[in-house]
C-alpha cells in the first residue's frame, strides 16, 4: 500500500487542497513538507505527538519533513482554540522550549541534511521590517477573508487583539519563508489550522507563481475538543519528568473503549493488515487491545525497558502481580489529603477532600472516610479503579 493510501486508511487525513497532484508527491517521495510546533512550554505533549508520528510515516517513505519551530510566532500566540489571549513569554523563555522540543523531536525523526531540517522562525520574523511586511505581505489579504477564518470569528465577542490578528499573516510568510529559502512544497497541520494554512498556499502561489499545497491531518488528540489531551491533573507530556512513562501508559490504558482503535490506526506503527485482524475481535478483548496501545506509545515514547516496566506496573494494579509504580514525596503532615496532592493524584487540597468524600480513594484495601486519615510509608493509595500509587517518604 502506499503512504497516502495508509493514511487516509488510517483516517488520518482531513482536507487536502490538490488531492490528486498530493498524492502523486507523497507517493513517490517528493513531498518536502513542514510542521510547525510553538513553543508553549518546555515540553512537548500528546497534542504534538500525531503530527511526530506522521512526519516519521512520511520520511519512512522517502519524504522530507521540516521541522518548524515557532521562536518567532509564539511571540505573538495563536488564537485558534482560545477564548483569551496567551500570557506573553519572555524571549528566554521561549529559546529555553525551543532547545526542549528540539531534543525531545530527535528521539522521532532523523535530522540531517539530506533527511529532515529543523528551523526556526524567528531567524525571519524578529528581523522583518514592518512597513516591509505591509507591503509585501499585507497587501496579498483582504480583512474580510480574514475574519471569516474560524479562529478569528470565535474570539470575535470576547474580543481580538491587534497582535493575534497577524498571526495567519505571519504563518503564511513562514510558508513563503520555507518555499523560497528550502524549497517546501507541502504544509500539513490539524484541522483546526486550516485557514491559516490555505493563507500560506495563497501566498506562495500569489508571490512566486509556485505550486504549494495543504493538508490537514485529524488531530484526535487535539481538533476533537482536545479529549485526548487532559487529564484531571493538565496535559500528558513526552517529557517523563512531567508524565512518568508509567503514567503516560496509564493514559492510553484507560482511553475510552470506542477511541481504542481509532488511536491504534492514528498512532502506532502496527501495519494495517494486523488493525484490520485487530477489527475483528470479539469485544471481550478491549483490554488487550488497550494494552496493545498503551505499550505501543509508551515503547515509541520512552522506549522498551520503560514500557515493558510501565506495563508491568500496570499489571500489578490491575491485581495481574509486578511492582506497583512508587512516588517519593516530602510533606510535613502525613495525612490523606496533603499526600493525594504531593503525588500529584489531586490538584487541589479541595479536590483531595471532594474525592474523599465521595468515597473515591483508598489507602491500601481500605476505603477512606476521613480526611485526617493517616498515610504510612510504602501504603499505596487508590483513586477510584484507574490510579494506584505506592507513596514513598523522604
Amino acid at each position: 500500500m502506499k503512504i497516502f493510501e495508509e493514511l487516509k486508511e488510517r483516517g488520518l487525513i482531513a482536507q487536502v487542497t490538490d488531492e490528486s497532484e498530493i498524492r502523486e508527491l507523497i507517493n513517490e517521495g517528493g513531498a518536502r513538507f513542514y510542521i510547525g510546533f510553538d513553543p508553549t512550554a518546555d515540553s512537548l505533549h500528546v497534542g504534538h505527538f500525531m503530527a511526530l508520528c506522521l512526519m516519521k510515516r512520511l520520511q519512512m517513505a522517502g519524504n522530507k519533513p521540516v521541522v518548524l519551530l515557532g521562536g518567532g510566532t509564539g511571540h505573538i500566540g495563536d488564537p485558534t482554540g482560545r477564548t483569551d489571549m496567551r500570557s506573553m513569554m519572555t524571549a528566554e523563555a521561549i529559546e529555553h522550549n525551543c532547545q526542549c522540543f528540539k531534543k525531545q523531536m530527535e528521539r522521532f525523526i532523523e535530522f540531517g541534511d539530506d533527511k529532515a531540517l529543523i528551523v526556526n522562525n524567528a531567524d525571519w520574523l524578529l528581523n522583518l521590517n514592518y512597513v516591509e511586511l505591509l507591503r509585501e505581505v499585507g497587501a496579498c489579504f483582504t480583512v474580510n477573508n480574514m475574519l471569516r477564518a474560524e479562529c478569528y470569528k470565535q474570539r470575535m465577542e470576547k474580543g481580538l487583539s491587534f497582535l493575534e490578528f497577524n498571526y495567519m499573516i505571519m504563518q503564511a510568510y513562514d510558508f513563503w519563508h520555507l518555499s523560497e529559502k528550502y524549497g517546501c512544497n507541502m504544509q500539513f497541520g490539524g484541522d483546526d489550522q486550516w485557514s491559516n494554512m490555505l493563507a500560506g498556499t495563497e501566498l506562495i502561489r500569489k508571490k512566486s507563481g509556485k505550486d504549494a499545497y495543504a493538508m490537514t491531518i485529524t488531530l484526535l488528540l487535539n481538533s476533537e475538543g482536545k479529549k485526548m489531551g487532559k487529564t484531571a491533573k493538565g496535559a500528558v507530556w513526552l517529557d517523563e519528568n512531567r508524565t512518568s512513562p508509567y503514567e503516560f501508559y496509564q493514559y492510553w490504558r484507560n482511553v475510552d473503549d470506542n477511541d481504542v482503535m481509532k488511536c491504534i490506526r492514528m498512532l502506532t506503527f502496527i501495519p494495517v493488515e494486523e488493525i484490520r485482524e485487530m477489527d475483528k475481535w470479539e469485544a471481550d478483548r478491549i483490554n488487550e487491545k488497550k494494552e496493545i496501545l498503551a505499550y505501543e506509545l509508551t515503547r515509541l515514547v520512552h522506549g522498551e525497558e520503560k514500557a515493558q516496566k510501565a506495563q508491568s506496573q500496570a499489571r500489578a494494579a490491575f491485581g495481574g502481580g509486578g511492582e506497583l509504580p512508587e512516588k517519593a514525596i516530602s510533606v510535613e503532615a502525613h495525612t490523606i489529603i496533603p499526600v493525594l496532592v504531593a503525588t500529584g493524584i489531586c490538584a487541589s487540597n479541595g479536590e483531595a477532600r471532594r474525592l474523599i468524600q465521595q468515597g473515591g480513594v483508598s489507602i491500601n484495601e481500605s476505603k477512606v472516610t476521613d480526611i485526617n486519615a493517616p498515610v504510612a510509608d510504602g501504603d499505596t493509595l487508590h483513586k477510584g479503579k484507574k490510579v494506584h500509587l505506592k507513596v514513598r517518604f523522604v
